[in-house]
């Protein structure tokens, strides 16, 4: 199992998918979720969402969006020294 998740989350496709998409949409529904517990009167459990699941989403897109770029990277370094 960990074997398949190191293999995906080295795919630039996933990657791109998880950290344009899938996270940052996570995050906005989270804020907006912490947001509307505020207002109706949950404020402990509101700021929670609001100050760390939403946070967890936003600074996992951003890894995902660095993990890429390496990957893309790592891939031109070797179609270059295979053409070379």
């Amino acid at each position: 199992m960990k074997e398949a998740f190191r293999e995906l989350s080295r795919r630039p496709d996933i990657l791109f998918v998880l950290g344009y998409m899938l996270f940052p949409l996570l995050a906005l529904i989270f804020a907006g979720l912490g947001l509307w517990m505020v207002l109706t009167g949950q404020r402990l459990a509101g700021l929670i969402v609001l100050l760390f699941v939403t946070q967890v989403f936003a600074f996992s897109a951003f890894w995902a969006i660095n993990q890429r770029r390496k990957a893309i990277e790592l891939e031109q370094a070797d179609t270059e020294d295979k053409s070379a």
